[in-house]
């Protein structure tokens, strides 16, 4: 069992960044590729980023590319979001999710908001 509980959500300008982390219980962290999702109002969940157990290899939505940034630090169980150059459009509730073969873990989701 793996629990995930995002933080550092917030309210933001527009151009402005947060850094979203999650924090993973459990032994097996660095055995499942992590990823970051988001749902805003309205709208269906959608993919925002991934990266494999190792941290070698990453994965974008083609709207957040070269301005948010993944990456993981498996000594400490935690997964990052860093974004940077934030739009309206990104506001939404991210959730973190972990996978590997056997199991599908979910957060419980952060508020993102950017005001214009």
């Amino acid at each position: 069992q793996v629990q995930l509980v995002e933080s550092g959500g917030g309210l933001v300008q527009a151009g402005g960044s947060l850094r979203l982390s999650c924090a993973a219980s459990g032994r097996t962290f660095s055995s499942y590729a992590m990823g970051w999702f988001r749902q805003a109002p309205g709208k269906e969940r959608e993919f925002v980023a991934a990266i494999s157990w190792s941290g070698g290899s990453t994965y974008y939505a083609d709207s957040v590319k070269g301005r948010f940034t993944i990456s993981r630090d498996n000594a400490k169980n935690t997964v990052y979001l860093q974004m940077n150059s934030l739009k309206s459009e990104d506001t939404a509730v991210y959730y973190c999710r972990a996978r590997n073969y056997d199991y599908d873990y979910w957060g419980q989701g952060t508020q993102v908001t950017v005001s214009s």
